[in-house]
């Protein structure tokens, strides 16, 4: 697989939170089909179907062919990872950006969710690997950048998950959610941000810009962007 950079296209294909979650299940998980991707997702597999076909002419997404039979279609993603870079794909189509990014932000939120409700059985050595931090930095576009950076580059150190892929006795799949977020309550605060801070990255109406060349992932996962 490879990665694959967002256009508008792309970006209208993904803004929607159910095609982003059957993007990230296949990436994830490996091929499948529409009805047990229904199952995963708790809807009718008639629409995952149409989502998946909607996914498959944006090339998100291919039927496997060396899998089922005539009436049980299999389906696999083609990217391993969704990028956006530079292109003002927000300024272009404001409301579709929204809806991607949302779709992404509800799925990490399930994510989370069932992350935690199994937490009281989990072995002891995964509950005290288990975190859930999170701090307030006060920092600038370039430096909030500048950060994202390095902690991709130190998770980029570690075993990535490839569906099948081998992997030495006792790993699990984590998964671990990076944001880096303006602090949307501060938009009520002058003494934090300043007034120009409609050009901060981050407020609805734009996606933030690349800086110094960085890069931001979207999608390895269910409900992070496809």
């Amino acid at each position: 697989m490879t990665d694959v950079i967002l256009d508008a296209k792309g970006l209208r294909a993904l803004a929607h939170p159910v095609r982003v979650q059957l993007v990230g299940l296949l990436r994830v998980d490996g091929p499948s089909t529409a009805t047990r991707l229904a199952e995963r997702l708790g809807i009718a597999s008639g629409a995952t179907s149409y989502h998946l076909r909607q996914l498959a002419d944006a090339g998100f997404v291919v039927e496997d062919t060396g899998r089922g039979n005539a009436r049980e279609r299999w389906w696999r993603a083609v990217h391993q990872v969704t990028r956006i870079e530079g292109e003002d794909l927000a300024g272009q189509e404001p409301e579709v950006a929204l809806g991607f990014l949302q779709g992404i932000a509800a799925g990490q939120t399930l994510r989370a969710q069932l992350a935690t409700a199994v937490y009281p059985g989990l072995p002891r050595p995964w509950r005290e690997a288990f975190d859930m931090s999170d701090w307030m930095l006060r920092l600038t576009p370039q430096e909030a950048a500048e950060l994202g950076g390095e902690l991709r580059a130190v998770i980029e150190r570690y075993r990535q998950h490839a569906p099948g892929a081998d992997a030495p006795e006792g790993t699990e799949r984590v998964s671990l959610i990076l944001q880096l977020l303006p602090d949307p309550a501060a938009a009520d605060d002058p003494e934090v941000l300043p007034s120009d801070a409609e050009d901060l990255p981050g407020n609805a109406e734009d996606l933030p810009d690349d800086a110094e060349g960085t890069r931001r992932d979207a999608g390895n996962a269910p409900g992070s962007g496809a």
